[in-house]
């Protein structure tokens, strides 16, 4: 039997950046399950702080050059990629020079350049699905770690809700404990319905701007299921996914994590436990 295709759409990679209690799940989970059972590829922004050359990043020039619309404006999609060993992993990397550029202090964009995070997190979300589709590769489970990550499931769910490539994919959201400090530019509901999202679509996020808790609320109603990956994550967000009623995983510890989740996804897919 042919394996499983798991995609991950994460914040944070190691050891691209630093290492973090989100930067080390991005590598460690990914590689744990990748093998026999499971295909998988992973999405995640190219920050400018990355050093392309220590990790071997090179432009995938196929994959390139589309333009993404974000407030009637073209951004061109930049797809880097490299290989993480020793899984032999793909990794691909979200680039654009508006959104991830080389800052002159250490540190991430979405830290030191707050404003655009609305347009940023847009134009990854963008960027994963249509690589995604320009590859032709079917995941069965599309795994969303961070809030960066947190509008995939509404994009997949309503603007490529036809798209054979996503159609029967389980989406995962894992709630992380990282948050952002106050709101998203109060124009972000407003570049949603530019691009192409109704009012129903989200509805969710109300007429305030929009914040941390609001954001993973949107991920968790389109999400399919909900994975908690700390102790530490926010209780009323962990309340709310298990309101929702949809499968849930609490966090229980780093020992044996990976194969819990590998559990989890069996479930979602309907497969029994060997």
């Amino acid at each position: 039997m042919a394996p499983k295709k798991v995609l991950f759409v994460s914040q944070e990679v190691s050891p691209y950046l630093p290492d973090t209690s989100m930067s080390v799940l991005g590598r460690d989970i990914p590689q744990g399950i990748h093998g026999k059972e499971f295909e998988v590829r992973s999405f995640t922004p190219k920050y400018g702080c990355i050093n392309e050359r220590r990790n071997q990043l090179h432009e995938v020039i196929r994959l390139s050059g589309m333009n993404l619309i974000i407030d009637d404006s073209d951004h061109p999609l930049i797809i880097k990629v490299a290989t993480l060993l020793p899984s032999r992993m793909q990794v691909y990397f979200i680039d654009n020079d508006d959104y991830f550029q080389p800052l002159p202090e250490k540190g991430l964009e979405t830290d030191l350049l707050p404003a655009d995070n609305d347009e940023r997190i847009m134009f990854f979300t963008m960027g994963v699905a249509e690589t995604v589709k320009k590859l032709r590769w079917q995941p069965a489970v599309i795994h969303c770690s961070g809030w960066v990550s947190a509008l995939t499931p509404l994009y997949l769910r309503r603007r490529y809700s036809d798209d054979p490539i996503f159609r029967d994919s389980k989406i995962v959201y894992a709630l992380q404990p990282e948050k952002f400090e106050g709101t998203l530019d109060p124009r972000f509901a407003e570049k949603l319905r530019m691009s192409d999202f109704s009012e129903e679509d989200i509805a969710a996020l109300g007429s305030d701007p929009v914040d941390f808790a609001t954001l993973n609320h949107l991920a968790i109603d389109y999400a399919d299921a909900v994975i908690q990956v700390t102790g530490d994550v926010d209780p009323v967000l962990v309340e709310y996914a298990k309101a929702s009623g949809k499968p849930f995983l609490a966090y229980e510890g780093e020992e044996d994590r990976v194969d819990r989740y590998t559990e989890f996804y069996r479930s979602l897919l309907g497969e029994e436990d060997d």
